[in-house]
C-alpha cells in the first residue's frame, strides 16, 4: 500500500495503549509462571494439569493485536495519490493543415497519421473533458467548439483538407478565443474550468511572416497563452527528410522542432518529437493520461480496516480453536 499522508494522525495514540496491552499481557503471563511453580511437586503437577498448548496459545492474542493495529491505522485516515478522470478541464486540439502535412516520411502520410493517432486520443479522454478542434494553414478556423460530445471532434478531424501556407500564431490565437468564449459561458463561482492547448505541426510558420515574434506570430500567440495560464503541449510532426510535391516541383518539407519546442516552453507545457507513426500514438496516449486526468489524495482506509476485520476473526477463531473460549 503506497500511502501519502494521514488525515487523523491523533489516532496512532491508541498505538501506545497497546503497547501498554502488550506489556501487561507479558506481566500477566510471567506471573502465572510463578505462581505454577509454586508447586512443590511438579511430577504430581504434570499427571494431573491439562496438557498445556505451548507456544499456540499465544496466537489468539497476537491476532487480536495486530488486528487492532491495523483498525488504528484504518482510523488515522491514510490517504495515497490516485489517478481520478477531470470533470471541467478545457482541451483544443489545433492541428496544422498545411500542405507540408501531405509528406510521406510519416506512413501514409503526415496528416493521416496524424488523424489517426488523434481519433484514438479523443476516445480515450475522459467524458468530463469539454475538447474542441481547431485546424490552422494560412488562417485558423474553429471546427468544433468545447463539448463532451466526442462524435462531432471525430468527424472534424477525418474531414480534414489541407490548404497553403503555414499561421501557426493563428492557430494558437484562435484556440485561445475558443478557451475564452467557453470558459466566459461555464465559468462558475469556482471560476473557468483549467484549459490546455495540444498544438499538432510540422513546419516554420509562413504567414504572416516567418518571423515568430512578429504580432501575430507563433511565439507572440505563446506569450499571450503564457499570460492566460493556458500551457501548451507540442507535438512536432516529421523528420529532416521531409518532402512535398507541388506543382510538380519537390520542395523539402524539414520539421521545425525547434519552434515546437519553444512555444512549449514559453507557456510551461511539453515537447514531444514524433517522427514515426508508432511515436505519434505514444504521444497521444501520453498526454492522454496526463490531461485526462489528475492526481488527487483520496481516502485509503478502506484496506486497512477490512485486514483488521480479518484478523480479528481470525483471532475469535483461533481462540475458539485453542482455548475454547473467546478472547
Amino acid at each position: 500500500m503506497s500511502l501519502s499522508g494521514f488525515t487523523a494522525p491523533w489516532w496512532f495514540l491508541l498505538l501506545l495503549v497497546l503497547a501498554a496491552m502488550v506489556a501487561a499481557y507479558v506481566l500477566v503471563q510471567r506471573s502465572r509462571r510463578k505462581r505454577t511453580l509454586r508447586f512443590a511437586n511438579l511430577e504430581l503437577l504434570d499427571r494431573i494439569a491439562p496438557k498445556s498448548p505451548g507456544w499456540t496459545r499465544h496466537v489468539p492474542a497476537v491476532l487480536l493485536l495486530v488486528a487492532l493495529m491495523l483498525l488504528t491505522f484504518g482510523l488515522a485516515g491514510p490517504t495515497a495519490e490516485q489517478q481520478v478522470p477531470r470533470d471541467r478541464a478545457t482541451i483544443i486540439l489545433s492541428i496544422d493543415v498545411s500542405l507540408s502535412m501531405e509528406a510521406t516520411d510519416i506512413e501514409p502520410t503526415r496528416l493521416e497519421a496524424a488523424q489517426e493517432a488523434a481519433q484514438s486520443f479523443v476516445e480515450e479522454i475522459p467524458d468530463g473533458v469539454n475538447l474542441g478542434i481547431v485546424s490552422f494553414a494560412g488562417t485558423a478556423s474553429v471546427l468544433v467548439s468545447p463539448t463532451t460530445q466526442r462524435e462531432s471532434a471525430i468527424n472534424a478531424i477525418e474531414n480534414l483538407s489541407l490548404a497553403r501556407s503555414t499561421a501557426t500564431g493563428e492557430g494558437i490565437f484562435a484556440s485561445l478565443q475558443a478557451i475564452e468564449s467557453f470558459s466566459a459561458v461555464v465559468g462558475g463561482a469556482d471560476g473557468p474550468p483549467p484549459a490546455k492547448i495540444v498544438l499538432l505541426a510540422d513546419g516554420k510558420q509562413t504567414v504572416p511572416t516567418q518571423d515568430p515574434n512578429d504580432p501575430r506570430g507563433a511565439y507572440t500567440a505563446a506569450r499571450e497563452a503564457a499570460d492566460a495560464g493556458v500551457p501548451i503541449s507540442t507535438i512536432s510532426f516529421g523528420t529532416e527528410h521531409g518532402t512535398v510535391e507541388i506543382e510538380g516541383r519537390t520542395i523539402p518539407v524539414p520539421v521545425d522542432d525547434v519552434a515546437m519546442e519553444e512555444i512549449a516552453r514559453i507557456t510551461g507545457g511539453d515537447f514531444h518529437k514524433a517522427a514515426t507513426a508508432e511515436q505519434i500514438d505514444e504521444v497521444y496516449t501520453g498526454l492522454g493520461e496526463q490531461i485526462g486526468y489528475e492526481v488527487r489524495e483520496t481516502d485509503a482506509s478502506r484496506p486497512w480496516i477490512a485486514l483488521g476485520a480479518i484478523a480479528l476473526i481470525a483471532a475469535a477463531g483461533s481462540s475458539l480453536l485453542i482455548g475454547q473460549r473467546l478472547p
